[in-house]
């Protein structure tokens, strides 16, 4: 375990430091902080609770060794210790030596500075590895001192990347307050976006179908109609009910379709059977099967308030199935449980007509080179009003009936999963060009979703 201290030092980018009684520690491996005090700071609320940032979660990663310094991800957990020892805060990191599994595309920036004379890598990042989705990066004890705590972390992180050597500190997936105050606090502030189904009480998929237009609702019941009609019936599993078997289809779905368009996937067979041995009632298999077996998959997290889709694969080809799997039966599932929307993934413009709608991410970023810094933040002013452009055009394009009240409400950003064709702004064109297959930053897991 590593031991280092960081007291609270006053530096550019936070004030807050002036709890002499407090230390900042570093720990190399999440096992190594106690699951009970890490999941009642990272998820108060049961029912909002974000599976991505459970204990168990982000255990089953580094014990699988998917997340690991053999991955370029070497875990550096910041644990804040109040004056009494006990926990107060956490930040779960890692030391990065690329940009890969992040969703969130920096290679231009990394590109650019080796061009400059520097050294982008190792990096500190705040995420949780794979995983595009919104939720709480910096756990704070509630209460008065709960901002005070966050500035601290966050200072810290920055004190943790001076002493590594890294370049630059990045929380990506941020929720919208956190990514506001720190923003005050000298992180630069990017923004991006993802396509989520809001659900604001439907009683059945029928009730969402008649918020559409009658050209678009017709389009998305031939898609499911045709998705099926080579004798396919769709089983959901979650909980027992999933086997060992059914995760060895399921992975075999995953690695034909990561592999075969995009190189080796993230994910080990083996973090598939922890995270239904950790996390059972959190996991949801759907298949598609013909005459009893599996020929497609998609697997989802269940979350307080949220169904979050996260792969999908297949080893036959069925038009629209892979819609049916990953979108629709997602609608479904979440208005059957009253669960308030669906994140079906990062990037997918193809959401849209199926009823996905526009929603804001939030990333915050800090750079040790004073030039570095000045240059992306101009870029990113620019971003944030393209991001803003593109979703008023978005919202334009939206396949409800224009009678109806927007359903572009003021929900914070969120994330997950994959498609095909041009997913991302034009601006990450040069990313993807620069780095070839698999090297872009998305790799097989950021696309085999869609």
């Amino acid at each position: 375990m590593q031991s280092d201290d960081f007291r609270d030092t006053e530096n550019e980018v936070s004030n807050a430091a002036d709890a002499a009684s407090e230390v900042v520690r570093v720990e190399d491996r999440i096992a190594n902080i106690d699951a009970q005090a890490f999941d009642a700071l990272a998820n108060p609320d049961p029912a909002r609770f974000n599976p991505f940032v459970a204990h168990a979660f982000l255990d089953a990663l580094e014990v699988s060794g998917c997340a690991g310094p053999q991955t370029g991800w070497l875990p550096q957990h910041l644990v804040l210790e109040d004056d009494d020892g006990s926990i107060a805060g956490i930040m779960p990191g890692y030391l990065k030596s690329h940009s890969r599994g992040e969703f969130v595309f920096d290679f231009s920036w990394a590109e650019a500075y080796h061009h400059a004379g520097g050294r982008y890598y190792p990096k500190f990042q705040a995420a949780v590895p794979f995983t595009p989705v919104t939720g709480p990066r910096l756990f704070v004890k509630r209460g008065e001192n709960a901002t005070r705590f966050e500035r601290i972390l966050a200072a810290a992180a920055i004190q943790y990347a001076d002493k590594a050597g890294a370049s630059s500190v990045h929380m990506t997936f941020v929720e919208e307050q956190v990514w506001r105050r720190l923003g005050e606090e000298g992180y630069l502030q990017r923004t991006d976006q993802q396509f989520h189904f809001l659900n604001p009480g439907y009683g059945s998929f029928d009730d969402f179908l008649s918020t559409l237009a009658s050209r678009k609702r017709k389009a998305l019941r031939k898609e499911r109609t045709r998705a099926l009609q080579a004798g396919l019936t769709i089983k959901h599993l979650t909980g027992s009910q999933i086997t060992e078997a059914d995760w060895d289809a399921f992975y075999d779905f995953y690695i034909n379709t990561g592999s075969r368009k995009y190189g080796q996937p993230y994910l080990n067979r083996e973090f598939f059977s922890l995270l239904s041995e950790r996390m059972p009632d959190s996991c949801l298999l759907i298949f598609a099967t013909r005459n009893g077996d599996p020929i497609a998959g998609a697997l989802n997290m269940i979350g307080g308030d949220c169904l979050y889709g996260r792969y999908w694969g297949a080893i036959e080809h069925h038009p629209f199935l892979h819609f049916e799997l990953c979108y629709y039966q997602a609608i479904d599932y979440a208005i059957a449980h009253g669960l308030a929307r669906v994140e079906a993934g990062a990037q997918g413009q193809h959401k849209l007509v199926r009823g996905y709608v526009p929603q804001t991410t939030y990333s915050l970023h800090w750079f040790s080179d004073y030039s570095l810094s000045v240059a992306i933040e101009r870029y990113l002013e620019s971003e944030r009003e393209q991001v803003d452009a593109v979703q008023e055009i978005l919202a334009e394009a939206a396949p409800f009936k224009k009678t109806l009240a927007s359903p572009f409400g003021p929900e914070p950003g969120l994330l997950d999963c994959d498609p095909a064709g041009q997913t991302k702004p034009d601006r990450n064109k040069a990313d993807r060009k620069q780095t070839g297959p698999h090297q872009d930053g998305s790799g097989p897991d950021d696309k085999n979703r869609n």
